[in-house]
């Protein structure tokens, strides 16, 4: 089915995230926290109820295009609290017709007759954290599934729902450009319609940052990296799933719609511990943000009525550098005439020029700008020059 969120109307999204895991990745710097005890899905379901009505006084009249549940490991959730999540949202909200509904999942919590419990729910399309197609790497990534599994948990994933995606993560210790290709060959032959592929990074305050620090785990050269990145997009092209955003795939109209919505500068409500949104209200657009601990954020909810902890007007500047960081990240590019109207003022022609020159960025026929082949795997620099 195509992608029906069109550049200049990138649509409204809700985001949910449930924060609870089985065990902390040693690489991940995501709000996510292990629990002993079973949580109180009741309790927590109750909350965000709560905390999706105080949104939805935030945005009347939108009509969501899609709901993503992120986490933590929101396949940890019961059928029954994710068919309420949905209950609550379309009790406020217009749900568009063929809007995209995602649940990650992981492949050690994946049952069928949890799957179609979800299917029945409303879910429509699901993303596995497979991450790696080896066993020894998988051990080393603190994840607890093996191979075997994660190729179950595709199998249940593909029969279960039309639309389905997966992570790997590449640029891990030891691996050289022809493992990875032969890995990543290996992931598209079970791949659907999308993949998503990460360049191992070392993220502050995570287990992965103390042992690079001291010097138990090596990362690959940028000459490596480089040759990785290389690769990947090389093998991805071939296989008919070219990158459609950094770290991206899929073939085209298979876009994950909700991501769209972020990279596309689009407005999203984000609700649950740790959940960041941007709302566009009579007070301008707004950043917004949760209380991260999830048993605070639960009495955080509980006694004011909603859990945000940061609601600030965003200026146009800031609008503006959001715009570039998120857009420039699509092979779409953005549109200069809308980088103008949300951040009142004009990219600087004489940067523009340069970079084009460095083959760094080009224009699109459309007029769009967007970073090269040759630009993406610096563009943190690019974006930086053309913020400046």
């Amino acid at each position: 089915m195509a992608s029906m969120i069109r550049a200049d109307d990138p649509g409204f999204g809700i985001y949910v995230h449930w924060p609870f895991c089985l065990s902390k990745c040693p690489y991940c710097d995501f709000n996510s926290h292990v629990r002993q005890a079973p949580v109180d899905e009741a309790r927590f379901l109750a909350a965000f109820r709560t905390e999706l009505a105080h949104r939805a006084a935030l945005t009347p009249g939108r009509a969501v295009s899609s709901i993503f549940f992120g986490g933590g490991t929101p396949s940890l959730m019961q059928p029954a609290t994710v068919a309420g999540l949905l209950d609550a949202i379309g009790s406020h909200w217009s749900i568009e017709p063929g809007a995209e509904i995602t649940l990650e999942a992981n492949p050690t919590s994946v049952e069928a007759e949890r799957f179609r419990g979800y299917r029945a729910a409303g879910v429509n399309r699901v993303s596995l954290g497979v991450q790696s197609l080896h066993d020894a790497d998988l051990k080393m990534l603190g994840r607890l599934h093996s191979v075997a599994e994660a190729m179950r948990a595709l199998d249940v994933a593909s029969s279960t729902f039309d639309r389905f995606t997966f992570d790997l993560i590449y640029a891990r210790p030891g691996q050289s450009a022809a493992d990875w290709k032969a890995e990543l060959e290996q992931g598209l032959s079970r791949a659907g319609e999308h993949i998503s592929l990460y360049q191992l990074t070392i993220e502050p305050d995570t287990v992965f940052e103390k042992m690079f620090e001291a010097g138990k785990l090596s990362m690959p050269d940028p000459d490596l990296a480089r040759a990785l990145w290389d690769v990947t997009q090389e093998t991805t092209q071939k296989a008919g799933m070219p990158a459609y955003e950094v770290s991206n795939h899929a073939k085209p109209g298979a876009e994950s719609r909700h991501n769209l919505i972020y990279w596309r500068y689009g407005d999203y409500a984000g609700v649950g511990p740790g959940a960041h949104g941007r709302l566009t209200t009579p007070e301008g657009r707004m950043a917004q943000a949760t209380e991260r601990h999830p048993e605070m954020w639960l009495t955080v909810v509980e006694t004011e009525g909603h859990g945000m902890i940061e609601n600030s007007a965003l200026s146009p500047s800031e609008q503006g550098d959001e715009f570039l960081l998120m857009g420039l990240r699509l092979s779409e590019g953005i549109d200069p005439a809308r980088f103008e109207t949300i951040s009142g003022r004009t990219l600087d022609e004489d940067r523009i020029r340069s970079l084009i020159q460095d083959g760094m960025v080009e224009r699109t026929p459309e007029g769009r700008l967007r970073v090269t082949p040759e630009g993406f795997p610096v563009l943190d620099a690019v974006v930086a020059d053309l913020a400046a």
